[in-house]
């Protein structure tokens, strides 16, 4: 998700949440930091990096690291939106006119745009989604003016898409290649690094400084165990404080709309069944995704080839779950804005 903060201080909402998003549960998130170091020092001193080898080149090799981070906060954030009515009639113009976008721009554009091209895009999309998300959270608290939001987050964007393309094509750039990207992730995270510095003094509190170091450091550590080919701890990092992140504001926003009276029939059979509105959303998310990618695309390729003699390959790994995370990059930016429905459930405290 990605939240718009100008007015953090402005909580007196229409419906008055009795849950709020805590600061110091979110900037808690950011400890993976220095336990992922501490794990990465244990590794070179005792254990002859013996996990250095264990762990794959990407998280994403393991099924279970798929399981749990990316997709379930994906489908969880598309499950808020379809499963409530009021939210699907609010913004269904939009929704519509992306998808047509989506299908139009890889279904016909992919014919024409390099695979390179349309990765790198990709790419650096989800890249902003999740920086975007962290930086956009730390503002208010960090009472930054525009000109130093913006140098701040995109010095960590345009560092963020040169690692993420450093691990993830690692095996399609020559070593010139990856000399250079070394040496412009250097240069931008040394500007980085003096721009936190210089604009650290408009933080009011120390609370709110370690909020601005935390986005810093969520750059500099991936960079580090990039350089130190711990790819596994490098994505690790941004994935696990993003994906939190996202689930502390879903719940949330849930248990504030449905917990007097359940607005849709996820939330009234979940009453039925007496579950606790803080597990529906975590549990069916996660439910899915295991089903999704474990059995999806085996299903859809038998149905292809049971009825039109035709294997489709990857039409849910890669086609739906595509489709989701393109979709929920989009929606994310303006679903969670100030004047948004969404917000009206969402309160905030330190």
């Amino acid at each position: 998700m990605s939240a718009s903060t100008n007015a953090l201080q402005d909580e007196l909402l229409i419906t008055k949440p009795t849950l709020s998003v805590s600061f110091r549960l979110l900037l808690g998130l950011y400890a993976i930091i220095p336990l992922c170091l501490l794990l990465q020092l244990a590794d070179n001193w005792f254990w002859q990096g013996q996990l250095k080898q264990a762990l794959p080149s990407s998280p994403n090799h393991f099924l279970l690291f798929q399981i749990l981070f990316g997709t379930p906060h994906i489908i969880a954030s598309t499950i808020v939106l379809v499963s409530n009515k009021d939210y699907l009639s609010h913004y269904r113009r939009k929704l519509l006119l992306m998808t047509a976008a989506i299908a139009i721009f890889f279904g016909i554009g992919s014919l024409f745009i390099p695979y390179r091209v349309l990765y790198v895009m990709v790419a650096s999309w989800t890249v902003y989604h999740v920086l975007r998300q962290q930086h956009g959270i730390a503002r208010g608290l960090c009472r930054l003016p525009n000109r130093a939001f913006q140098l701040l987050l995109w010095l960590s964007i345009f560092a963020g898409v040169f690692i993420y393309i450093g691990i993830f094509m690692k095996n399609r750039l020559d070593i010139e290649q990856v000399e250079w990207l070394k040496h412009v992730v250097s240069g931008l995270c040394i500007s980085l690094v003096c721009a936190s510095v210089l604009y650290q003094r408009n933080c009011p509190t120390v609370f709110s400084k370690c909020f601005l170091w935390g986005n810093t450091f969520l750059i500099l550590s991936s960079f580090y165990f990039y350089l130190n080919q711990y790819y596994f701890l490098a994505i690790l990092i941004p994935r696990l404080v993003h994906d939190a992140t996202a689930y502390i504001f879903y719940v949330t926003h849930d248990y504030n709309k449905h917990r007097q009276q359940p607005q849709n029939p996820l939330y009234r059979y979940a009453a039925k069944i007496h579950l606790p509105i803080f597990l529906v959303l975590p549990l069916l998310s996660f439910a899915l995704t295991y089903l999704l990618q474990s059995y999806g695309d085996q299903t859809i390729s038998l149905i292809s080839r049971t009825l039109f003699d035709t294997d489709i390959h990857k039409a849910v790994t890669l086609g739906l779950f595509g489709y989701l995370a393109l979709m929920h990059y989009y929606t994310e930016a303006f679903t969670w804005k100030q004047d948004s429905p969404y917000r009206q459930f969402i309160a905030f405290k330190k």
